[in-house]
């Protein structure tokens, strides 16, 4: 991630959409803009045959999504969603993990991914449905998702903190996913001091809890986007939670693999494990959280 350190595109050309689009032999583009011209971007690429990678969560409304998906269909390319927490190796381990029983029959999961921004942000989160849901609320409605599949109810319980003074913009992200068996949440605050580092996730099953705490926190190596999953679990007796249960801690980049998995993808070199099915069923139980209803 460059944040304002634009010094990585020293010596490239700036180009207009339509150069960029008309270079010869284009094969594939990444889409990174302000959510509310996702879909217009992408759009434009998916009309031309292109592979795309675009940021989450695919733009502001259901039908937009829904007609840029049935674009992909129809040209056969790949459609590569930026959901990050895809791509922390602790996320993919554990999934299979619960695809292969561990943990048994999960019944809860439980997530956070709380910080402390600014009034000005907070304000800023007024423009998108749900605010804070919309902002950072998607990567764990994805994970959810992912593990549970289709909620028999989606209660979206995001609000306004008021702190600081703030009257606008949903600054408190919530919402609940009832299941046939359980319940789940998703929690996204923009006003939590200490936020960052109480980011979690938690999965119950009926053989066992896995946890990640913090979820994911940056290295002390200066310069390097480095980060850390802490993993502990348990597996029948809860004694074993007494005594820490910690598993693994384990480094890695997320944005090398995200975008070498894109390449491959676009290649034909490997299968997209999230399909346009699921990238379009997700987002209208994503929109549901928000508080968007979705025809």
């Amino acid at each position: 991630m460059l944040g304002n350190d634009a010094s990585a595109y020293d010596g490239m050309p700036e180009m207009t959409l339509e150069e960029l689009l008309a270079i010869p032999d284009l094969d594939a583009v990444t889409v990174e803009t302000s959510e509310t011209n996702l879909f217009k971007y992408a759009q434009m690429a998916a009309e031309r045959g292109l592979n795309v990678h675009m940021d989450k969560p695919g733009g502001m409304e259901y039908k937009d999504f829904e007609t840029l998906v049935n674009t992909f269909r129809r040209t056969g390319k790949a459609l590569h969603l930026g959901y990050m927490y895809r791509y922390n190796s602790e996320v993919q381990r554990t999934l299979q993990e619960i695809k292969d029983g561990k943990y048994g029959e999960i019944y809860s999961v439980e997530c956070q991914m709380s910080c402390r921004h600014p009034n000005e942000k907070r304000a800023w989160m007024g423009r998108y449905p749900g605010g804070m849901m919309f902002f950072l609320g998607c990567h764990l409605i994805d994970l959810i998702y992912r593990i549970q599949g289709e909620p028999e109810e989606v209660i979206p319980l995001s609000c306004t903190t008021g702190v600081d003074g703030l009257e606008t913009g949903q600054d408190f992200g919530f919402a609940v996913l009832r299941y046939k068996n359980g319940v789940s949440f998703a929690k996204t605050c923009a006003a939590e001091p200490g936020g960052f580092l109480r980011r979690q996730f938690v999965a119950c099953g009926s053989k066992g809890t896995v946890e990640f705490k913090p979820f994911e926190a940056y290295s002390n190596i200066p310069g390097t986007p480095e980060l850390t999953t802490k993993v502990r679990d348990v597996e029948g007796d809860i004694l074993n939670w007494a005594n820490d249960g910690t598993r693994r801690e384990t480094k890695f980049n997320r944005y090398i693999p995200m975008l070498t998995s894109f390449a491959e993808i676009s290649q034909g070199l490997k299968e997209n494990p999230y399909t346009m099915d699921y990238e379009l069923a997700m987002y209208k139980v994503f929109m549901k959280a928000c508080g968007k209803p979705v025809e």
